[in-house]
């Protein structure tokens, strides 16, 4: 029987200086050992690894670079032997100079050498046509000067205790057993965005939920009346819109932690603060299961571009 092998990678990236002055981008390319290829770094998800993990993972294991995940770059599609086929999704992944310097890449019997090239060369060097489509889109981010991006990460709370005798108060429910077995889940996922920043209802429902991720990346938790239901209810949304234009002006990857109801006004305010066009999107970034959650990407340079792209995981239960 044939199957459908899933994969995740990443274009890496880097700006270095020019002798004369001013930068210029260059991209990684792997020489593979076996295959004899050019490529990017990817690899096979492992069993329950979702795709933004895998494609975290498989950089630092083919390159020995540890990298956050940029722009969605996009899906390829290609046919293996035996009938089978292979999905490869695809991220643009910035690497810092401090990040390039910790790499701990040696020749290997998957990996022969990495080569950074410029960014307009590295087209014609790649070995298969999929991948030279999918340059075109990295290629196209590139030439607007979209490359710079962070990203804001709205999510909804996992899945909470019903509000009932046990739990009279509604912003005091805990997770359930199902929720706190979601928000384990959830850390490695966010965590492969490379948030900076995690904020968060008051209610002890999201504060649980967040807790895994910012123990994993030690980092602290920034409670925000803003983002609870009750301040949501009493009809004011201006610390709501304070909140969101803070974190779009600050630039910093950052993970919002809030409810149902607070979703589509979340997203309202996100497309105000960066001028951009309403549109379907909207509605299916915002309908969120719990545990759920958007990534909207953002340009760190280019404010006035609007919201990039967008990525929404329902989270499976």
């Amino acid at each position: 029987m044939s199957r459908d092998i899933l994969a995740a990678g990443t274009v890496c990236w880097r700006r270095v200086p020019k002798p004369g002055g001013g930068s210029r981008v260059m991209v990684l390319l792997i020489h593979r050992t076996k295959q004899k290829d050019v490529s990017f770094p990817k690899g096979k998800l492992d069993p329950g690894e979702s795709m933004p993990e895998a494609a975290v993972r498989e950089t630092r294991e083919e390159t020995g670079l540890s990298v956050a995940l940029g722009s969605h770059l996009g899906t390829i599609h290609y046919d293996l032997a035996g009938g089978n086929t292979k999905t490869v999704q695809y991220w643009a992944a910035e690497v810092s100079a401090e990040a390039a310097l910790a790499s701990t890449f040696t020749p290997n019997g998957e990996v022969q050498a990495l080569e950074w090239v410029p960014v307009e060369a590295a087209r014609r060097r790649l070995s298969y046509r999929a991948d030279r489509e999918l340059y075109d889109v990295f290629l196209r981010l590139a030439e607007h000067d979209l490359l710079e991006t962070f990203s804001v990460t709205l999510l909804r709370h996992a899945k909470a205790e019903p509000r009932g005798e046990a739990y009279p108060t509604d912003h005091l429910r805990p997770l359930a057993a199902t929720g706190l077995a979601q928000a384990a889940t959830l850390a490695p996922i966010l965590a492969a965005f490379g948030p900076r920043r995690i904020l968060s209802s008051t209610a002890t429902r999201c504060l649980e939920t967040v807790a895994p991720l910012a123990s994993s990346l030690g980092k602290r938790v920034r409670p925000k009346e803003a983002l609870s239901q009750d301040h949501w209810d009493e009809g004011d949304l201006t610390d709501l819109r304070a909140l969101v234009g803070k974190a779009v002006s600050r630039g910093r990857n950052a993970v919002l932690c809030s409810h149902r109801p607070v979703l589509p006004d979340l997203v309202r305010e996100l497309i105000l603060a960066t001028g951009s066009l309403p549109g379907g999107y909207v509605d299916k970034a915002a309908a969120l299961p719990p545990g759920g959650f958007s990534v909207f990407h953002l340009s760190r340079t280019r404010p006035g571009a609007g919201i990039l792209g967008v990525e929404t995981y329902p989270l499976k239960h």
